[in-house]
């Protein structure tokens, strides 16, 4: 029989080696085909109210997340904080870390396309199992190559699924840089709003103290009786207990800025938030839904995975395959080291081993229908994400275009409730209203004052929850300097 000479052979061996890999290859889910994100149509522009935080709102389609959004607000003192965060937030070092991580080891599982080579140096002392043998001294020093050709594609998934891992990573990267720019901005929102509801409560209580008074004169006089001092004073008493919880929520609020800026809560932030001084988004970017499942960094981290569990269906249906090793080892050994490598001290040897596995248990075949099964998780985990990043789209706009009907409804409440409390006051001078009905206005005002409050932070944290469904801006670079 002719033996096909050694060139055709290499050429053979590389073209199996090069050949496609077993397992499916990988196809990124069909996008979407919505139209849009609610059932009903979205109005051009939200409502207007008078008053902070009350301009209409409008949406434009087609028009992407700026690259800064947290500039929308006009702060500088916010920006400053974003900015701190970036630096500085463990969680997001904790992140970069973890795709530099994942770099590596997908770096490091490219080199078995390589030949692997070791140098060994081995010196034994040994003894005849002979009467009058001498021990003698033997030093070896040898290079071993080895190589295994990929030749159904198993490292070649294997690097696949890595790369994939590594994308996974970076999508959580910029998952956790988004959430932790919607966090600094939300927390000064809120700190802002509560800010406002401590102001609105210690306005309740000065109007208190005042009419007690009035009412403590009025009793002195014989105008009023016991009852309606001691009325006044729970009214006071209890618009003093709601103080103390807002002051606490604030308290925390500082302590979580410091946190997320990754500092001790002793070391808090100058900045410090009024609603005053943020100004109101006006145009609202609303990209097409069949951009989400780009923009969302959880979608696209979701897809990574998928890309990962296919390639790891191929490495699972390789490892059932026939595997190839070649080897070749050259050295020399000899009594004495200065004598290595002189004539008559070498050797070497050349092989090849096939490995065919025959029998493990049915481990592999399960390891294979495990990999499949893992696929099918993965598959349906994407579609969950995606569903999920629709229904968090939806219900923003939502409550974008609601909340702005709240906010009119509130400062209408809170403009009547005022009034009525003043009328009440000017009544109860005059003998014309009871003590419980002024005391039931000056609740009212101080519900419907809170109410306000919190129907314009509203306008501020749904026009955050809109930038971050969308997906905010992740495509950014390393921590340092990310937010200049």
């Amino acid at each position: 029989m002719n033996r096909l000479p050694r060139h055709t052979l290499l050429s053979l061996l590389l073209a199996t080696t090069a050949g496609c890999a077993v397992g499916p290859d990988f196809r990124r889910p069909a996008t979407p085909e919505a139209q849009r994100y609610l059932a009903i149509e979205l109005p051009e522009q939200t409502t207007s109210t008078p008053g902070l935080a009350g301009d209409a709102q409008r949406l434009v389609p087609g028009q992407e997340v700026p690259s800064q959004w947290w500039r929308a607000f006009g702060s500088p003192a916010l920006d400053e904080l974003v900015a701190a965060a970036l630096n500085a937030n463990p969680d997001l070092q904790a992140a970069e870390a973890a795709l530099r991580a994942a770099r590596e080891t997908a770096a490091a599982q490219r080199g078995a396309f390589w030949p692997a080579i070791d140098a060994g140096m081995n010196t034994t002392r040994e003894k005849v199992a002979e009467p009058d043998a001498v021990p003698y001294t033997l030093h070896t020093s040898q290079v071993t190559v080895s190589y295994v050709p990929d030749v159904f594609g198993g490292n070649r998934r294997q690097v696949e699924a890595m790369t994939a891992e590594v994308d996974v990573q970076r999508f959580e990267r910029e998952a956790v840089y988004m959430t932790l720019v919607a966090n600094v901005v939300n927390t000064a929102i809120e700190e802002a709003s509560l800010r406002a509801q401590i102001a609105a409560t210690r306005d309740l209580i000065d109007l208190s103290t005042r009419l007690l008074d009035v009412t403590r004169r009025q009793h002195r006089v014989g105008e009023v009786g016991g009852a309606d001092v001691a009325a006044q004073e729970a009214a006071l008493a209890q618009a003093q207990a709601a103080l103390p919880p807002l002051e606490k929520q604030l308290a925390e609020q500082r302590n979580r800025l410091a946190v997320l800026c990754g500092r001790l809560p002793s070391d808090q932030p100058t900045q410090h938030f009024e609603l005053e001084a943020l100004s109101l988004p006006l145009e609202l970017p609303l990209s097409v839904p069949s951009r989400l499942v780009e923009q969302r960094p959880d979608i696209r981290a979701a897809e990574a995975q998928l890309h990962a569990a296919s390639a790891q269906i191929g490495v699972a249906t390789a490892a059932r395959l026939p595997s190839i090793t070649l080897s070749a080892t050259l050295g020399s050994s000899a009594p004495k080291v200065s004598q290595l490598f002189r004539s008559g001290g070498g050797f070497w040897n050349v092989g090849a081993d096939l490995l065919q596995p025959i029998f493990n248990g049915g481990a592999l075949r399960h390891q294979q229908r495990a990999a499949e099964a893992a696929y099918d998780q993965a598959a349906a985990q994407y579609r969950s994400t995606v569903l999920t990043a629709f229904q968090d789209t939806a219900d923003t706009l939502q409550a974008i275009v609601s909340d702005a009907d709240t906010l009119r409804a509130a400062s209408t409440a809170e403009a009547a409730a005022r009034r009525s409390l003043g009328m009440a006051r000017r009544q109860r001078e005059l003998g014309a209203a009871t003590q419980a009905e002024l005391i039931l206005a000056q609740q009212t005002w101080q519900e419907a004052a809170l109410a306000l409050v919190e129907a314009r932070a509203s306008r501020y944290t749904n026009t955050v929850a809109l930038y971050q469904a969308l997906g905010g801006w992740w495509q950014a670079p390393t921590t340092s300097g990310a937010a200049q």
